[in-house]
């Protein structure tokens, strides 16, 4: 019997040093053995969820219906943990032989904080503590928005050796305040005796966005400087983290951490689907490789890369001049970056927190139909 075989784009990726990582996770696919599919047959080595993810994979389907009915007559917001858990347990365990195979860098799964919770630090690291715990999983991620009440919790549950995917990060600024609370959190953990080895953390730098927000702005000023610009802000606003990441991993604060056992904080590019038509489906992907990072895709774009996708090698570092220069002409065309990546953190937030009422709701009905 033949060795299934990674599709050659995804294969170049991988030994560019990316880490192809799904974006996505439902009942179904596990007990399908898809996760396991993919894994073997599409080189993916991790798993992120978030709200969204679990709302529409409740309301598919039948998966979760034997899920619910075990679970009639309990509190909606235990069942709804109780079964998201369930999912990251399980899954996890798929990918565990990824996570001891590359030394607990990858192989890892993610779980969200309630997003209701982004804007209170102690509840924060309550939940996070409880998540982890109830998964009870070392190849698991807990995520933490990084909100400015997110980043003293973030450092909080590192310190505890719990390991973190800091989410919904969109400006440069953001990004190296989670930097240093990463750093600060590790810091703290080797004073509490922990072992910074196992302590995995990736910073997910949100991209399809930071352009859909910035295209538009774009399109209201309408001249033909401006829109030539369209689909260039995210990618150089991605690039500029990856060197600002370069800079802080360089720094003796850091080698500190490193000679103690620490891996770093990857940078996790995020929200890689592309929304706009007209352009490339795999331009998240394709213009976004470096060593080092993790690229999180939903199931369309990973079948859209291992198809067509054209991986030339790094496309990433010492572009950073390139990309600032990219982002001075669209902020002279009267375009904040700051004022767009601030109102995506807090639409972001506020979409997490929808979908999280819909997940609620959609596992209630479930409940309510599994006791009739």
């Amino acid at each position: 019997m033949t060795q299934p075989t990674v599709p050659g784009p995804v294969e170049d990726l991988t030994r560019a040093g990316v880490s192809v990582w799904l974006d996505d996770l439902s009942r179904e696919r596990l007990r399908s053995g898809n996760l396991a599919e993919l894994v073997a047959t599409r080189g993916v080595v991790g798993v992120t969820t978030n709200p969204t993810i679990f709302a529409g994979a409740l309301a598919g389907g039948d998966a979760y219906d034997d899920a619910l009915a075990e679970l009639s007559g309990t509190d909606v917001e235990d069942a709804v943990e109780r079964i998201t858990t369930d999912d990251v347990r399980q899954a996890a365990d798929v990918l565990r032989p990824v996570y001891d195979a590359t030394g607990t860098v990858d192989g890892r799964v993610s779980i969200e904080v309630d997003p209701r919770l982004a804007r209170d630090t102690a509840a924060t690291v309550a939940t996070a503590q409880r998540l982890w715990a109830t998964v009870d999983r070392p190849n698991v991620m807990i995520k933490i928005p990084a909100t400015v009440e997110g980043l003293p919790a973030i450092t909080a549950v590192l310190a505890q050796g719990i390991s973190v995917n800091v989410t919904l990060i969109f400006s440069i600024e953001r990004y190296r305040a989670v930097m240093d609370a990463f750093l600060a959190g590790l810091e703290q953990a080797r004073e509490n005796g922990h072992d910074l080895a196992p302590i995995g953390s990736v910073a997910s730098f949100f991209v399809s966005r930071v352009d859909a927000a910035v295209d538009a702005a774009l399109d209201d000023v309408g001249t033909p400087e401006a829109l030539a610009l369209r689909g260039t802000a995210a990618i150089a606003n991605a690039r500029l983290a990856y060197a600002a990441a370069g800079e802080v991993f360089a720094s003796e604060r850091w080698q500190a951490l490193a000679a103690a056992g620490a891996h770093p904080q990857r940078p996790l590019w995020a929200s890689t689907g592309v929304k706009n038509p007209d352009y490339p489906d795999t331009l998240y992907v394709t213009e976004l490789v470096a060593p080092g990072v993790v690229n999180t895709m939903p199931q369309g774009t990973l079948d859209a890369v291992a198809d067509h996708g054209e991986i030339t090698g790094d496309t990433v570092t010492g572009r950073a001049d390139e990309a600032t220069a990219t982002l001075a002409a669209v902020e002279a065309q009267g375009v904040s970056i700051a004022e767009v990546t601030t109102r995506l953190e807090d639409e972001g937030v506020t979409k997490f927190e929808v979908s999280w009422d819909e997940l609620l709701t959609t596992t209630k009905a479930g409940l309510d139909a599994a006791g009739a």
